[in-house]
């Protein structure tokens, strides 16, 4: 196995080498099954826009020395662009999620098929609910948001499977999808959150361990919380959240604007549509 096909991943800000997306080729609300969707339902999805956004993204990406796998789009899986609940790498490791909802099942397969092929350390999560967009990841902690996507079951399982890592359960309403949609690590002492969302006494413990940034509700419902980071402080957003941006700039992080609004009304960001498969631990 050639160095190339290492999964690595031990936060969320190390710096990236390999990320795997997906074209929004087929991209369509079908079902609402989020908030953002019921706002652009009628509206729907511009699909070439969508496309032409998503190529603009992969080439920042590469501008920055990152990898990028383009998984195949198929027609029968509509949410497809947004690779980071499909699975998600922890420690040496990717984890391969089963998907909650109808529309979505079978994508895993496709991720699958790539890993296989590229002989890539893979566990396959089968029979657990348990979606990417609610693991993150910081050195020894992960945090699993418990929502209608991620059981408290798979999370029990994970940390069967992982008993060296702190594993941290984070509830949060059913406004929002998963956990990154409203707290998101930027590096080993600040993180984005919008308040309200997370149960009280999680947010304590956040606070404890974070300098926490909130997000506006203007800015949360064009996902500001959901930021891509690259390593050395970079950070993918979009330009319409000015304010976390300035925020951002304030303690230091180089921003790269890049938009996406085409693809968040579908209820999701930059982290949403990559799942890291390798970052270089401690950069």
């Amino acid at each position: 196995m050639s160095e190339r096909n290492i999964a690595a991943c031990f936060s969320e800000y190390d710096k990236l080498e390999q990320v795997v997306l997906c074209e929004p080729q087929y991209m369509t609300i079908v079902d609402t099954i989020n908030e953002t969707q019921k706002h652009y339902k009628k509206e729907g999805i511009h699909i070439d826009l969508a496309m032409k956004q998503h190529r603009h993204f992969i080439s920042a990406l590469k501008d920055q020395g990152v990898e990028v796998v383009l998984l195949p789009s198929l027609e029968k899986y509509p949410e497809q662009v947004f690779t980071r609940d499909i699975g998600f790498t922890l420690g040496e490791k990717v984890y391969v999620a089963e998907m909650a909802t109808d529309i979505r099942q079978g994508e895993e397969n496709v991720l699958k098929q790539w890993l296989e092929q590229k002989q890539m350390p893979f566990y396959n999560l089968t029979g657990d609910r348990i979606e990417g967009g609610d693991i993150l990841i910081d050195g020894n902690t992960i945090y699993a948001g418990v929502s209608n996507r991620t059981f408290e079951e798979a999370i029990d399982h994970l940390r069967n499977l992982l008993p060296n890592y702190e594993i941290i359960s984070v509830p949060f309403t059913d406004t929002y999808l998963h956990l990154d949609c409203v707290f998101n690590i930027l590096s080993p002492e600040e993180a984005l959150i919008f308040p309200g969302e997370i149960h009280g006494e999680k947010v304590k413990m956040l606070e404890s361990r974070y300098d926490l940034i909130r997000v506006s509700e203007e800015e949360q419902f064009t996902l500001g919380t959901n930021v891509l980071s690259i390593g050395n402080k970079k950070v993918f957003s979009l330009p319409v959240n000015k304010n976390v941006n300035k925020e951002l700039r304030a303690r230091g992080y180089e921003v790269i604007e890049v938009d996406i609004t085409e693809i968040i009304k579908s209820g999701g960001a930059f982290r949403c549509c990559t799942m890291p498969v390798r970052r270089s631990k401690g950069l």
